[in-house]
């Protein structure tokens, strides 16, 4: 068996693939948000109850959390103090002079990890060249390790000025604090993020060592709990980039699991999307707190290299504290399932991002919440039956939907079913504005991508945000409710290494290029072989950060491999292709500059087999129907209601009709055609018989 858990911020899911026969089990649960733990051990014990199958037959267990996230956000971490060039200490707080909201006179920015009072000027200084001008303070460090030590801190970032190029002085500060101090964890920024921009490098470094200590405890009691159960198999974390990692790394490189479980749904996305003939498709995953849209290219989804945590604004890009580590580049928006719906100082609907979250959830959930979600709006138009969510573990109360949209309903002088309409219609406009503007700002048209939902919201919700984008169609995978599960199942074990080595393009020391390059794929070797992998099984892939001298962000373009006749002019053709393709038009007549170079290890991704299912009709899946909310049709109507696991390979179902598994379903708005594809992806189109086309 291969398992695969994703802890999310309302719901925590499972996916368990029989490699023997296989079948695909699919497992949901609230997440139990004050111990996370709990939650991931009661998932995967309901799941092997159902298969009948004992923990010792587990041969590998993926695992995303957010863990990491969270300690950032709730300020949950250890004391951390910084370390920086004498001059320098208080860079994380003055950060960059881009204002995110031009107008705001109070405008905000998160505070600093460490606080000023922890914050230290070390005497020390290396040159951009890399050659020390002056040379550490050793002395200084050891009496500073004491003192920190002495007043509870327990961890400690160092950033020194071009440790990118040098790291000396940070690695001797670091012997010197293990020396005098050897309790303090200790991270180095030539380690974490050795790159250029070091305002970016010191909160990276700062935010690994805050969380290092709360991620090293979480491990370590969880894989205490699966070994007491018989589990003696490979246990792995899903990391932000879409590959996997020993724990023993993760522990190292805590940073790189910020955005885990969402990196899973975009990887599986592809995989899905590919075998089913699509190579580009808009991954949309909408569950109980937010939604992601992740753009797909070639059947692979885009990486990015800046991600922002711990944001004033949660969805308002600059305000957070920025962090370099690759991550799939997706974007988030506060609409979910448990998104909460009000009214602003116009008077105007608006629904989210604030989440009633898993505790205590939408006020349908019957856990104490009183505030209308989107939830309870889906419940009451009747796309949710509320003796079957999560396949009828958590029945919902539709009286108390009603009685949280009718307090909403009375302000605006609206009926319950007019709120309800609303909240749905206003948060899917929400997700295709967020869309269209991710897209666009990545080269691509929104009306040629087919949207790929999942999540255990997002089918309910696809139709309506593709038909707002002009989407050709969408696609509904199997077990789209726990998709990020199942993509931690197909992840190839990797490590992105980078160091930054700045020159104009045509002038630079190709043979010194080509050692940093085989430096980077030593160490991706040496981290993937500590996650089981066999070395005849490690790939490498080289990337150069690049840009036209004088601009201040890089395009990332492939590195030809080792041995290769005029690299530099091949990286030149290739650089000037993709500013074409991004920008849509040719670059200045400047040099070309490298800034930084990349090398992605990787060991080999597992096969994903979905079950074939068989031929059938539609009517023997059929379940019964129910009072569905259909504009279209005038309001509520008597509408079908199909079970998917029924559904056979070549079933067609005009809509509108809802289709149901236990973790998600979804809505058939009319004028649409489903159909079951050979994979068992729901495929849906506009039907040919509404619109006049021949079929």
């Amino acid at each position: 068996m291969r398992i695969g858990i994703d802890i999310g911020g309302t719901f925590t899911d499972l996916v368990l693939i029989d490699d023997a026969t296989g079948a695909v089990l699919v497992g949901k649960a609230l997440t139990t948000t004050a111990d996370p733990a709990r939650g991931f051990l009661q998932v995967l014990h309901e799941a092997l109850a159902r298969a009948g199958r004992p923990l010792t037959q587990a041969r590998t267990l993926v695992h995303g959390t957010t863990l990491v996230t969270n300690a950032l956000i709730e300020r949950s971490g250890a004391r951390t103090a910084l370390l920086a060039t004498q001059g320098h200490r208080d860079m994380v707080e003055i950060g960059r002079e881009q204002r995110f909201d031009l107008y705001d006179l109070t405008l905000q920015r998160p505070a600093p990890l460490a606080p000023r009072w922890l914050r230290f000027d070390i005497p020390e200084r290396i040159l951009a060249d890399g050659s020390v001008r002056d040379p550490l303070d050793v002395a200084f460090v050891e009496a500073l390790a004491v003192e920190l030590a002495a007043n509870d801190v327990s961890a400690v970032a160092i950033c020194f000025l071009n440790s990118y190029l040098n790291p000396l002085h940070e690695q001797a500060a670091a012997a010197a604090i293990r020396r005098a101090a050897p309790g303090l964890r200790i991270t180095l920024s030539a380690e974490v993020a050795p790159e250029i921009r070091e305002y970016e490098r010191a909160t990276t470094a700062l935010a690994n060592a805050y969380v290092q200590a709360r991620l090293e405890d979480y491990l370590r009691s969880l894989m205490a709990e699966l070994e007491r159960a018989g589990f003696c198999g490979s246990f792995l974390l899903m990391q932000s980039a879409g590959g996997l990692a020993a724990p023993e790394t993760a522990a190292c490189f805590p940073v790189r699991l910020l955005e885990s479980g969402p990196a899973g749904g975009v990887l599986a996305a592809a995989r899905i999307a590919e075998q089913a003939g699509f190579s580009d498709v808009l991954a949309f995953d909408m569950g109980g707190t937010t939604a992601k849209l992740s753009v797909i290219e070639g059947a692979a989804p885009l990486v990015a290299r800046d991600f922002e945590a711990d944001r004033v604004h949660r969805f308002k890009r600059g305000s957070g504290l920025p962090i370099r580590v690759p991550t799939i580049d997706l974007i988030e928006i506060g609409a979910g399932g448990g998104s909460i719906a009000r009214l602003d100082t116009l008077g105007l609907l608006k629904v989210g991002p604030e989440s009633s979250g898993a505790d205590p959830g939408p006020a349908c959930y019957g856990r104490g919440g009183t505030a209308p979600t989107v939830t309870d709006a889906d419940l009451v138009l009747g796309y949710l039956d509320p003796h079957f969510f999560l396949g009828g573990a958590l029945a919902l109360d539709v009286a108390a939907a009603r009685a949280a949209l009718a307090t909403l309903g009375a302000t605006l002088g609206q009926t319950v079913e007019q709120v309800a309409w609303g909240i749905h219609q206003v948060v899917n406009q929400s997700m295709a504005n967020a869309a269209r503007r991710h897209v666009l700002e990545r080269g691509q048209d929104p009306r040629r991508l087919p949207m790929l939902a999942f999540g255990g919201a997002g089918p309910g919700h696809a139709t309506r945000v593709a038909q707002a984008l002009g989407a050709p169609g969408v696609i509904v995978p199997p077990a789209a409710g726990a998709l990020s599960a199942l993509g931690f199942l197909v992840a190839p074990p990797s490590f992105e290494g980078v160091r930054s080595f700045p020159g104009e393009l045509a002038r630079l020391d190709w043979d010194a290029v080509e050692r940093l390059l085989q430096e980077l794929a030593d160490v991706g070797d040496a981290q993937l072989k500590a996650a089981g992998v066999e070395p005849e099984r490690i790939t490498h892939t080289r990337y150069a950060e690049l840009r036209y001298l004088g601009q201040g962000y890089e395009i990332s373009v492939p590195v030809p491999a080792a041995g290769s006749t005029q690299p530099l002019a091949q990286l030149q053709t290739a650089f000037a292709a993709a500013y074409q393709r991004l920008y849509q038009r040719p670059g200045p007549p400047v040099p070309i500059e490298a800034v930084s170079w990349r090398v992605v290890s990787s060991g080999a991704s597992p096969l994903l087999v979905l079950p074939r299912l068989a031929g059938g009709d539609p009517e023997s899946a059929r379940k019964g129907e129910r009072a569905a909310y259909f504009p279209e049709t005038g309001g509520y109507q008597p509408t079908p209601v199909y079970d998917r696991q029924r559904l056979g390979v070549g079933t067609r179902v005009s809509g509108p009709a809802l289709i149901e598994e236990r973790e998600s379903t979804i809505v058939v708005r009319p004028g649409q055609l489903a159909r079951v594809d050979r994979l068992g992806c729901v495929i849906l189109d506009e039907d040919p018989a509404m619109t006049g086309d021949p079929a």
